[in-house]
């Protein structure tokens, strides 16, 4: 057998898949604490250990590892304009998996960059003008980073007339910067491709080896991908297998993170589109909704949106303000499961009715979901759940009638319980007939 390693290094657990690149099976699977305050090694190795344990002819098989363990990738956006492209080079800075901690339209100033610092990015996104159009804003951004002596990596992905120009401009300067393809050519027409990529070979390059994860130079050559990019594409390669629209909602300790991929509609580039252009395969991360550090966050816009009464709020606060006291908290017995099931549903609703409406992607008329035909519930909270607990909080995101959005008319609910998605990310460039036949064999089987 043809086997590979697959590994996704969390902020709090190491995942492992082992998986039969020859009928795309799952074979071996473990999870270990992400040992952040020694060596992200330790626990990858010990994950990798149990999972392979009494697999025959796998010690060379390649590993295939992602990675969001200190923080993951904090991505800055600076744009020409708020609502046209720094509104698409945040969507763009999602769809490459990383967490957007700023975004800033318009001349840099000083006050601008000290914000741009205090952000702590690990990547700048530069955007700015359709191809031909303005590139006074971006030239004049790039500048100001250059006079700044700025050292965060930089990716250019602006107006290509002054493309060439700027990049020598940054580099002279001694700012680390990757040139992209211009993420809004035109008025309407969003290109992620080019600028995810840049992202993903920056965070590679500059970013997992400087967060200090890990001692030598072994960590950073084996991962691959930042674990929202790896998802992302699990989730893409799973979506064109099954040939129609698919949404992911992924309830972590820290945010809850929603992944949809819509077939294109012909009608966006007609003139109602989006000046910002449609991202048909898109990633939104809610900060303030997670089932540990965020669980009062939860509560808090639950009831916000209604779904709770004043009593019930009150109830479920006390419950969130232990989680959030103690990440590492574990559930015993079935009233506190009862409640960490309540508290994943609310974060799935309320994540789920961002996404559609488009309050977190930034889109006018949000995301038309009805045509999805598979949700796929993610996250710890929902692999370790009872059968009954996780069918639960997927039918709540299903049956929310009053969320102010369009439900899926006929999705199948459906919890990667062994955690595939990533694995199938992983595996999607090298191994494409594997990975799609890992992803149709755990997910997509009626």
């Amino acid at each position: 057998m043809r086997y590979a390693v697959c590994a996704d290094v969390g902020s709090t657990y190491t995942k492992v898949a082992v998986v039969d690149l020859d009928v795309g099976a799952l074979v071996g699977a473990s999870s270990a604490p992400t040992t952040v305050g020694t060596d992200v090694l330790h626990g990858l190795d010990a994950a990798v250990a149990a999972a392979t344990a009494g697999l025959a002819g796998v010690r060379d098989a390649p590993w295939y590892v992602c990675s969001s363990a200190g923080g993951g990738l904090r991505l800055a956006v600076i744009g020409y304009e708020r609502l046209v492209t720094a509104q698409a080079g945040r969507r763009v800075g999602l769809s490459a998996g990383a967490n957007v901690v700023h975004v800033a339209a318009g001349r840099l100033g000083s006050a601008d960059l000290a914000a741009l610092r205090a952000a702590r990015p690990d990547v700048v996104l530069l955007v700015g003008g359709t191809d031909g159009g303005d590139a006074e804003t971006l030239t004049h951004n790039a500048t100001r980073l250059a006079r700044a002596r700025w050292r965060v990596p930089v990716v250019l992905a602006g107006n290509v007339d002054v493309r060439e120009e700027l990049h020598t401009v940054l580099a002279a300067a001694g700012v680390p910067v990757t040139v992209a393809d211009n993420v809004l050519p035109r008025i309407g027409v969003l290109a992620p491709a080019g600028a995810r990529s840049a992202i993903r070979e920056v965070f590679l390059r500059h970013v997992i080896g400087g967060k200090r994860l890990s001692r030598g130079s072994r960590f950073a050559r084996l991962v691959r991908a930042a674990t929202p990019d790896a998802v992302l594409t699990g989730v893409e390669v799973l979506a064109d297998a099954l040939g129609g629209d698919l949404v992911v909602v992924d309830v972590g300790g820290a945010t809850t993170d929603v992944y949809s991929v819509l077939t294109p509609d012909e009608r966006a580039t007609g003139p109602g589109r989006e000046v910002a252009g449609s991202l048909w395969r898109a990633r939104t991360v809610e900060g303030d909704l997670g089932m540990r550090w965020s669980a009062p966050g939860v509560v808090r816009a639950a009831a916000e949106e209604r779904l709770l009464t004043d009593g019930q709020r009150d109830d479920l606060a006390a419950g969130a303000a232990v989680r959030a006291g103690d990440p590492g908290f574990l559930p015993v017995g079935d009233a506190e499961r009862a409640v960490d099931a309540r508290i994943a549903a609310l974060a799935a609703t309320v994540a789920l009715r961002r996404h559609a409406r488009g309050a977190a992607t930034g889109e006018r008329a949000g995301r038309d979901l009805r045509d999805v035909r598979l949700l796929v519930g993610s996250g710890g909270v929902l692999r370790h759940a009872a059968p009954v607990d996780a069918a639960g909080v997927l039918g709540a995101v299903l049956t929310d009638h009053a969320g102010g959005w369009a439900l899926p008319r006929a999705a199948r609910p459906v919890v990667d319980v062994d955690y595939v998605l990533a694995a199938g990310g992983l595996l999607a460039a090298e191994h494409p007939v594997a990975a799609v036949a890992l992803l149709r064999r755990h997910l997509a089987t009626d």
